[in-house]
């Protein structure tokens, strides 16, 4: 089994902030959104190619991978 290089996105708004990763392999994300009250939801989502152009268009910015971890493992406040 190869290693996969995943992609990160982020966009912050004044109610929660997006967090998504991407496998460019399979196409599958998981999508955080995290509240300001600490909260956070996780979404599986299968995605296709047109992904990258609707991250883009809704202001998405390259995110980062420690971050998302942080989140994903429950160790940010």
């Amino acid at each position: 089994m190869a290693d996969i290089i995943h992609e990160y996105f982020k966009k912050t708004m004044e109610d929660m902030t997006i967090l998504v990763r991407i496998n460019p392999e399979t196409m599958i994300g998981l999508e955080l959104i995290v509240l300001p009250d600490g909260q956070i939801s996780k979404t599986e989502r299968a995605l296709d190619e047109t992904v990258y152009e609707d991250l883009e268009f809704d202001e998405f910015e390259a995110g980062s991978p420690i971050e998302f971890n942080l989140y994903l493992k429950g160790l940010t406040k």
